[in-house]
């Protein structure tokens, strides 16, 4: 559904607002704040989203040595603006081969980070233990950002949630042994923040992973 908007939780097809309700809906979820068409990655593309959004666009910055911005999307309208944003990049994972990250921020409820995580949602709060140390951390908008592991993720991936500027923020990468690019001290850049910088981050091909999320996250 490259084409039109679908629903963020599982990526059905989503009625636009009408006579009887203001809202998107899903047959599935009710009312929900529509995933975009994803937009292939460029500089443009990213303003796109950065001037349509209300969250954060998170992005590694810099980007780790040879990684690359392969694309972005968002859940929202116009109307609304956007709830939710996902960046995805891709590089040299930390012990080898190719490793691909996806940093999702939303709003509460919005259900996109867990539909990437590929578990149910739409929140990772009942699968972390924020009782317990964080097994990683960020450095997102200059703050330390503790991290924790979602539980109940598909084995192909690691995922991380936590919370940054009053948001969720997801981090899910691929394949699960490139979660150890989290041990290492990630700076995050809210790209809402980064001015002229955009200009500057290299493109690479649209990831898959952007576009096919896992359909085997629940409602």
């Amino acid at each position: 559904m490259r084409g039109e908007p679908s629903c963020p939780k599982c990526g059905g097809r989503v009625r636009a607002p009408g006579i009887f309700s203001d809202a998107w809906q899903c047959d599935a979820h009710g009312a929900v704040h529509p995933m975009q068409p994803v937009i292939p990655p460029s500089v443009e593309a990213l303003g796109v989203v950065v001037n349509r959004t209300r969250v954060p666009v998170w992005m590694p910055w810099p980007l780790p040595v040879g990684w690359l911005f392969t694309g972005v999307a968002g859940a929202g309208d116009d109307r609304s603006g956007g709830r939710a944003s996902a960046v995805a990049c891709s590089g040299p994972g930390p012990l080898g081969g190719i490793g691909e990250l996806i940093l999702v921020a939303e709003e509460l409820g919005v259900g996109l980070g867990a539909r990437y995580a590929g578990i149910e949602g739409p929140d990772p709060g009942p699968r972390i233990d924020i009782g317990k140390p964080a097994e990683a951390k960020l450095h997102a908008a200059g703050r330390p950002t503790p991290m924790w592991l979602v539980e109940g993720a598909p084995e192909d991936r690691a995922v991380f949630a936590g919370e940054a500027l009053g948001l969720w923020l997801w981090a899910v990468v691929w394949p699960e042994r490139s979660g150890l690019l989290m041990y290492e001290d990630l700076v995050l850049t809210d790209l809402r923040e980064a001015g002229a910088e955009i200009e500057l981050v290299p493109c690479g091909a649209l990831s898959p992973r952007l576009l096919e999320p896992d359909p085997s996250a629940g409602p």
